[in-house]
């Protein structure tokens, strides 16, 4: 019994964990339009001749503004942002 109290509980824990870490990209989205959208219109992620053509460039992208113009943000603010670009322009694997 202990034993599967043992596991019932890492379980839990585990899955509260992830819970935690999920990806907000509505919170992406919003970060995005305040902050992305003075320097440049969403046409930039979608012209022919972009310049982001992997998730690591699209990463790489993201971190530099957000240095760029100091925006401070939290790593799970550019991983949101990043997913909310990815999801909705790029459709990298």
């Amino acid at each position: 019994m202990k034993t599967l109290i043992t596991a019932f509980v890492t379980i839990t824990m585990f899955a509260a964990t992830q819970a935690a870490v999920a990806i907000d990209i509505n919170n992406g989205k919003s970060l995005q339009q305040e902050n992305c959208m003075g320097c440049h219109d969403d046409g930039v992620y979608s012209r022919e001749d972009r310049r982001v053509t992997s998730s690591d460039a699209l990463r790489a992208q993201v971190q530099r503004c957000e240095t760029n113009l100091n925006l401070q943000w939290f790593p799970e603010d550019v991983d949101a942002v990043i997913e909310y670009l990815n999801t909705s322009f790029y459709k990298f694997q």
